[in-house]
């Protein structure tokens, strides 16, 4: 029927192309503008359905994964939620290996999805809500094992190339057309570094004075050369003190700033209460990051940031509280 909406063919094909918005109650009284895309709205809450798709596609295209052929992956939640999405609409097992460490609600809804999910323990001396690197390797180490034993496809969002590749052909291009090219910064959390890898590259494609910032949380600025004072933090998702990420080889990095807990999750909640938007620990910290960047050195310009989860996935933790 003419005028008809589309309908699409499954749920994958409405990964990505989520909209921004300009954040102006955030920025009341600052000089310059944020710009926020809002990715906790892909199908699985979160900006990580967009590497699921694009790591099991080109996998798939490149016959290193088989019709059928279980994928196993280490997650903090949200990459796992979206291979569970993508495998499940194309018909692959898929096992999760997460720390026990995360926020509960990110393996019940793996689980939902159908997804086997397998939780490891912390290190000793971890915590539950602070995920450190120490926590991620054992994870590894479980995750590399299960590859063996099921003699399954690793999708490795720490290496595969295409994890960047999803942000540099769709969310940074998404991001310039949707601001008409006016975008003067950007600011990521890095967890894999895939998203600030992959936007950074897009962006500064586009017009090269664009200033790309990596942001860290203030306990383990080990990307900037820092020492750890305390592995613990509570932003989850990213912030492991992994000094060398293979995603961010070669890429430009114009500067680096760190973020506390409490300015994250304060920020986090100001985000709800003054901008309707309900988003995880990462999201509080960009934007943290981006209002900092308005206040010193990018007075009058306009800064984008892309909000990773949503707040939905955090409400066993003390984010939102009671």
């Amino acid at each position: 029927m003419e005028g008809r909406p589309a309908t699409h063919e499954s749920i994958v094909a409405v990964i990505g192309n989520t909209p921004m918005i300009e954040l102006s109650r955030i920025t009341r009284g600052l000089d310059g503008r944020i710009v926020a895309k809002l990715d906790y709205l892909n199908p699985g809450l979160s900006r990580k359905d967009r590497i699921a798709r694009e790591m099991i596609e080109t996998a798939l295209s490149d016959g290193e994964l088989a019709s059928g052929q279980t994928v196993v992956e280490l997650t903090s939640g949200n990459t796992g939620t979206g291979l569970a999405i993508v495998c499940a609409v194309l018909g692959h097992p898929f096992v999760a290996v997460m720390s026990e460490g995360n926020s509960q609600e990110r393996a019940r809804m793996m689980r939902a999805l159908g997804a086997e999910v397998v939780l490891v323990p912390q290190a000793e001396g971890s915590e539950p809500g602070h995920v450190t690197g120490d926590d991620l390797a054992l994870v590894e180490e479980r995750a590399r094992r299960l590859t063996l034993e099921r003699d399954a496809f690793r999708a490795d969002q720490f290496s595969r190339r295409s994890n960047r590749q999803a942000h540099e052909a769709h969310t940074g291009p998404e991001m310039w057309s949707q601001t008409g090219g006016d975008i003067d910064a950007f600011c990521d959390f890095v967890g894999t570094g895939g998203t600030y890898a992959g936007v950074a590259s897009a962006l500064k494609a586009r017009r090269g004075d664009v200033k790309c910032y990596i942001v860290e949380p203030e306990e383990s600025p080990v990307l900037a050369g820092g020492g750890v004072t305390s592995p613990h933090h509570r932003i989850q998702g990213g912030g492991y003190a992994m000094a060398d990420l293979e995603m961010l080889r070669g890429v430009p990095v114009d500067g680096y700033l760190t973020v506390s807990d409490e300015d994250a999750i304060e920020t986090a909640r100001q985000l709800a209460i003054s901008e309707g938007v309900f988003a995880g620990f990462s999201s509080g910290a960009v934007v943290a990051a981006a209002v900092e960047l308005l206040r010193n050195g990018h007075q009058g310009d306009t800064v984008a940031v892309v909000l990773a989860d949503s707040g939905l996935k955090y409400l066993s933790t003390d984010l939102w509280p009671d």
